[in-house]
């Protein structure tokens, strides 16, 4: 009997919740299959069967929280990993119940039935939701990336209306309005899950930046006009060409970086009592995904033109949404960027990524009165915010900072001189 444990999870990572099963108990199982997948902070981590055998036990349950060494499981490797038998091709039958026809009389030919619905990728959170109301998961549309089912997507199924019931001929008593009671509604008035691993690191972490560091936030706005149509001008020959479509991030993330050289202390760290400079940029870019805010970086980032940054971007991007980020993509960044703007946000005070000392917020576009030469005009404004650290960075250096990248956001040709 082979037991199946958690494995290494990377540098400093202790813990992580079993995010899912994909294989049952009694399941053959090949060598290098993957059994469970683990979710820490970071990164998912897969799990394979290091021998080919039968799965015979699952010690843990989705959404428990394992240590490195913990066991998940039992692999028999000295079972033969056979296929297990199938009917014949044109039907797929369930197996007889003591309730079923074919249970009682087994001698009776089994009646015709349909396959069962097949159950759709979801989430953890929302398979236990499912569980706890009685929703089958298989009568829900899901919404998230590739149609897995999230919890929003049964909670949805729960507060759909119910069939109507056939009309009666009998017409219902009238009750008196003091028997008259609020009909109790399909959505529970409470629901409980327990924080995942990463949730729980990702709260740390910032409440970590907020007591260490001493946060303070600067703003400033931009004219969005020529960065509007250079953009405009040059997004289809870009993805034609190059296969990436171009957003304003990479633009912003030139600007940052070449403003992050005129004012070095913001790229800057303290370790201890001593400030160090990096002589680089690892950039790092706030991705919002399934689960959780994640920042990969996109290393040497000041090496990259504007081409090379957005398909930087996009790829790390990716990753982070299909849950294949490496620790690689997460550690040794030194500066990042977040978009709070995509989803609507017109102002905010982004959260330093601690260990760092600065992050750059960006937000919405919007369509606003300004005056340019003595005239009104309506312009593409966009409000931008620097958080910094206190303790290295003085409030000129961040204020110029921002006017930095206000100047070469306002006239991008200038980024071509560096």
């Amino acid at each position: 009997m082979l037991s199946i444990k958690v494995p290494p999870l990377g540098e400093s990572i202790t813990e992580a919740t079993v995010s899912r099963w994909l294989k049952n108990e009694g399941d053959a199982v090949a060598a290098g299959e993957t059994l469970v997948e683990l979710e820490t902070d970071k990164i998912t981590v897969e799990v394979p069967a290091l021998k080919g055998g039968v799965l015979t036990k699952r010690a843990r349950s989705e959404g428990d929280v394992v240590k490195v060494d913990d066991m998940l499981g039992e692999l028999d490797d000295s079972a033969a990993a056979v296929p297990r038998a199938t009917a014949p091709a044109t039907a797929v039958a369930p197996s007889p119940t003591a309730s079923s026809p074919a249970a009682v009389s087994p001698t009776a030919p089994p009646a015709p039935s349909a396959p069962a619905a097949q159950q759709p990728a979801s989430m953890p959170a929302a398979r236990r939701l499912a569980a706890e109301s009685g929703i089958n998961l298989a009568t829900v549309s899901g919404t998230a990336r590739g149609g897995v089912v999230s919890k929003p997507d049964v909670i949805a199924a729960m507060s759909a209306p119910a069939a109507a019931a056939p009309a009666s001929s009998t017409p219902p008593a009238v009750q008196p309005p003091s028997a008259v009671h609020r009909p109790p509604s399909a959505v529970p008035r409470e629901s409980r899950e327990k924080m995942s691993t990463r949730r729980k690191r990702i709260a740390e972490n910032l409440l970590q930046a907020q007591h260490n560091t001493a946060h303070l936030t600067t703003f400033n706005e931009i004219d969005m006009s020529a960065i509007v149509a250079l953009r405009e001008r040059m997004k289809e020959k870009v993805e034609k060409e190059h296969g990436v479509k171009l957003s304003f991030m990479p633009f912003f993330a030139k600007a940052a970086i070449m403003a992050l050289k005129a004012y070095p202390v913001v790229n800057a760290q303290i370790e201890g009592d001593s400030l160090v400079y990096k002589n680089y940029v690892n950039l790092g870019i706030a991705v919002a995904s399934e689960a959780g805010l994640v920042v990969p970086n996109v290393k040497d980032a000041d090496s990259l033109g504007i081409l090379g940054l957005s398909q930087g971007i996009a790829a790390v991007a990716k990753r982070a949404r299909d849950g294949k980020l490496t620790m690689d993509d997460l550690t040794a960044g030194t500066f990042t960027i977040t978009n709070g703007g995509v989803f609507g946000s017109l102002i905010s005070t982004p959260i330093i990524n601690y260990p760092q000392s600065g992050i750059l917020g960006l937000h919405k576009t919007q369509d606003r009165p300004i005056a340019v030469n003595g005239q009104v005009v309506i312009r593409p404004m966009m409000y931008i915010a620097l958080s910094y650290d206190h303790r290295i960075i003085d409030g000129q250096q961040a204020v110029l900072f921002l006017v930095r990248v206000k100047e070469l956001m306002e006239d991008p040709a200038s980024m071509l001189i560096d």
